[in-house]
């Protein structure tokens, strides 16, 4: 199991907090190119990275599904 960033959700929550990607970066520990991977889906978070994310948006693990999608790698 793979967990991702829906990077389009992220884009959208970003805007309405007026938060450009370099600065969510800054907040959640990434280098901006890090962060532009996990936006794209080449890359995925660690549980801690997600746990940071969700922090710094300001959401709980009650919006888990909003901001993150899971894939099955088939195994």
């Amino acid at each position: 199991m793979i967990v991702a960033l829906r990077g389009g959700k992220i884009r959208q929550i970003l805007a309405r907090k007026n938060m450009s990607q370099n600065n969510f970066a800054y907040r959640i520990g990434a280098s901006s190119g890090y962060m532009s991977q996990l936006m794209s889906g080449i890359r995925n978070p660690s549980s801690l990275l997600r746990e940071r994310i969700l922090t710094v948006l300001k959401m709980d693990e009650n919006n888990f599904d909003q901001i993150f999608k899971i894939k099955n790698t088939g195994k």
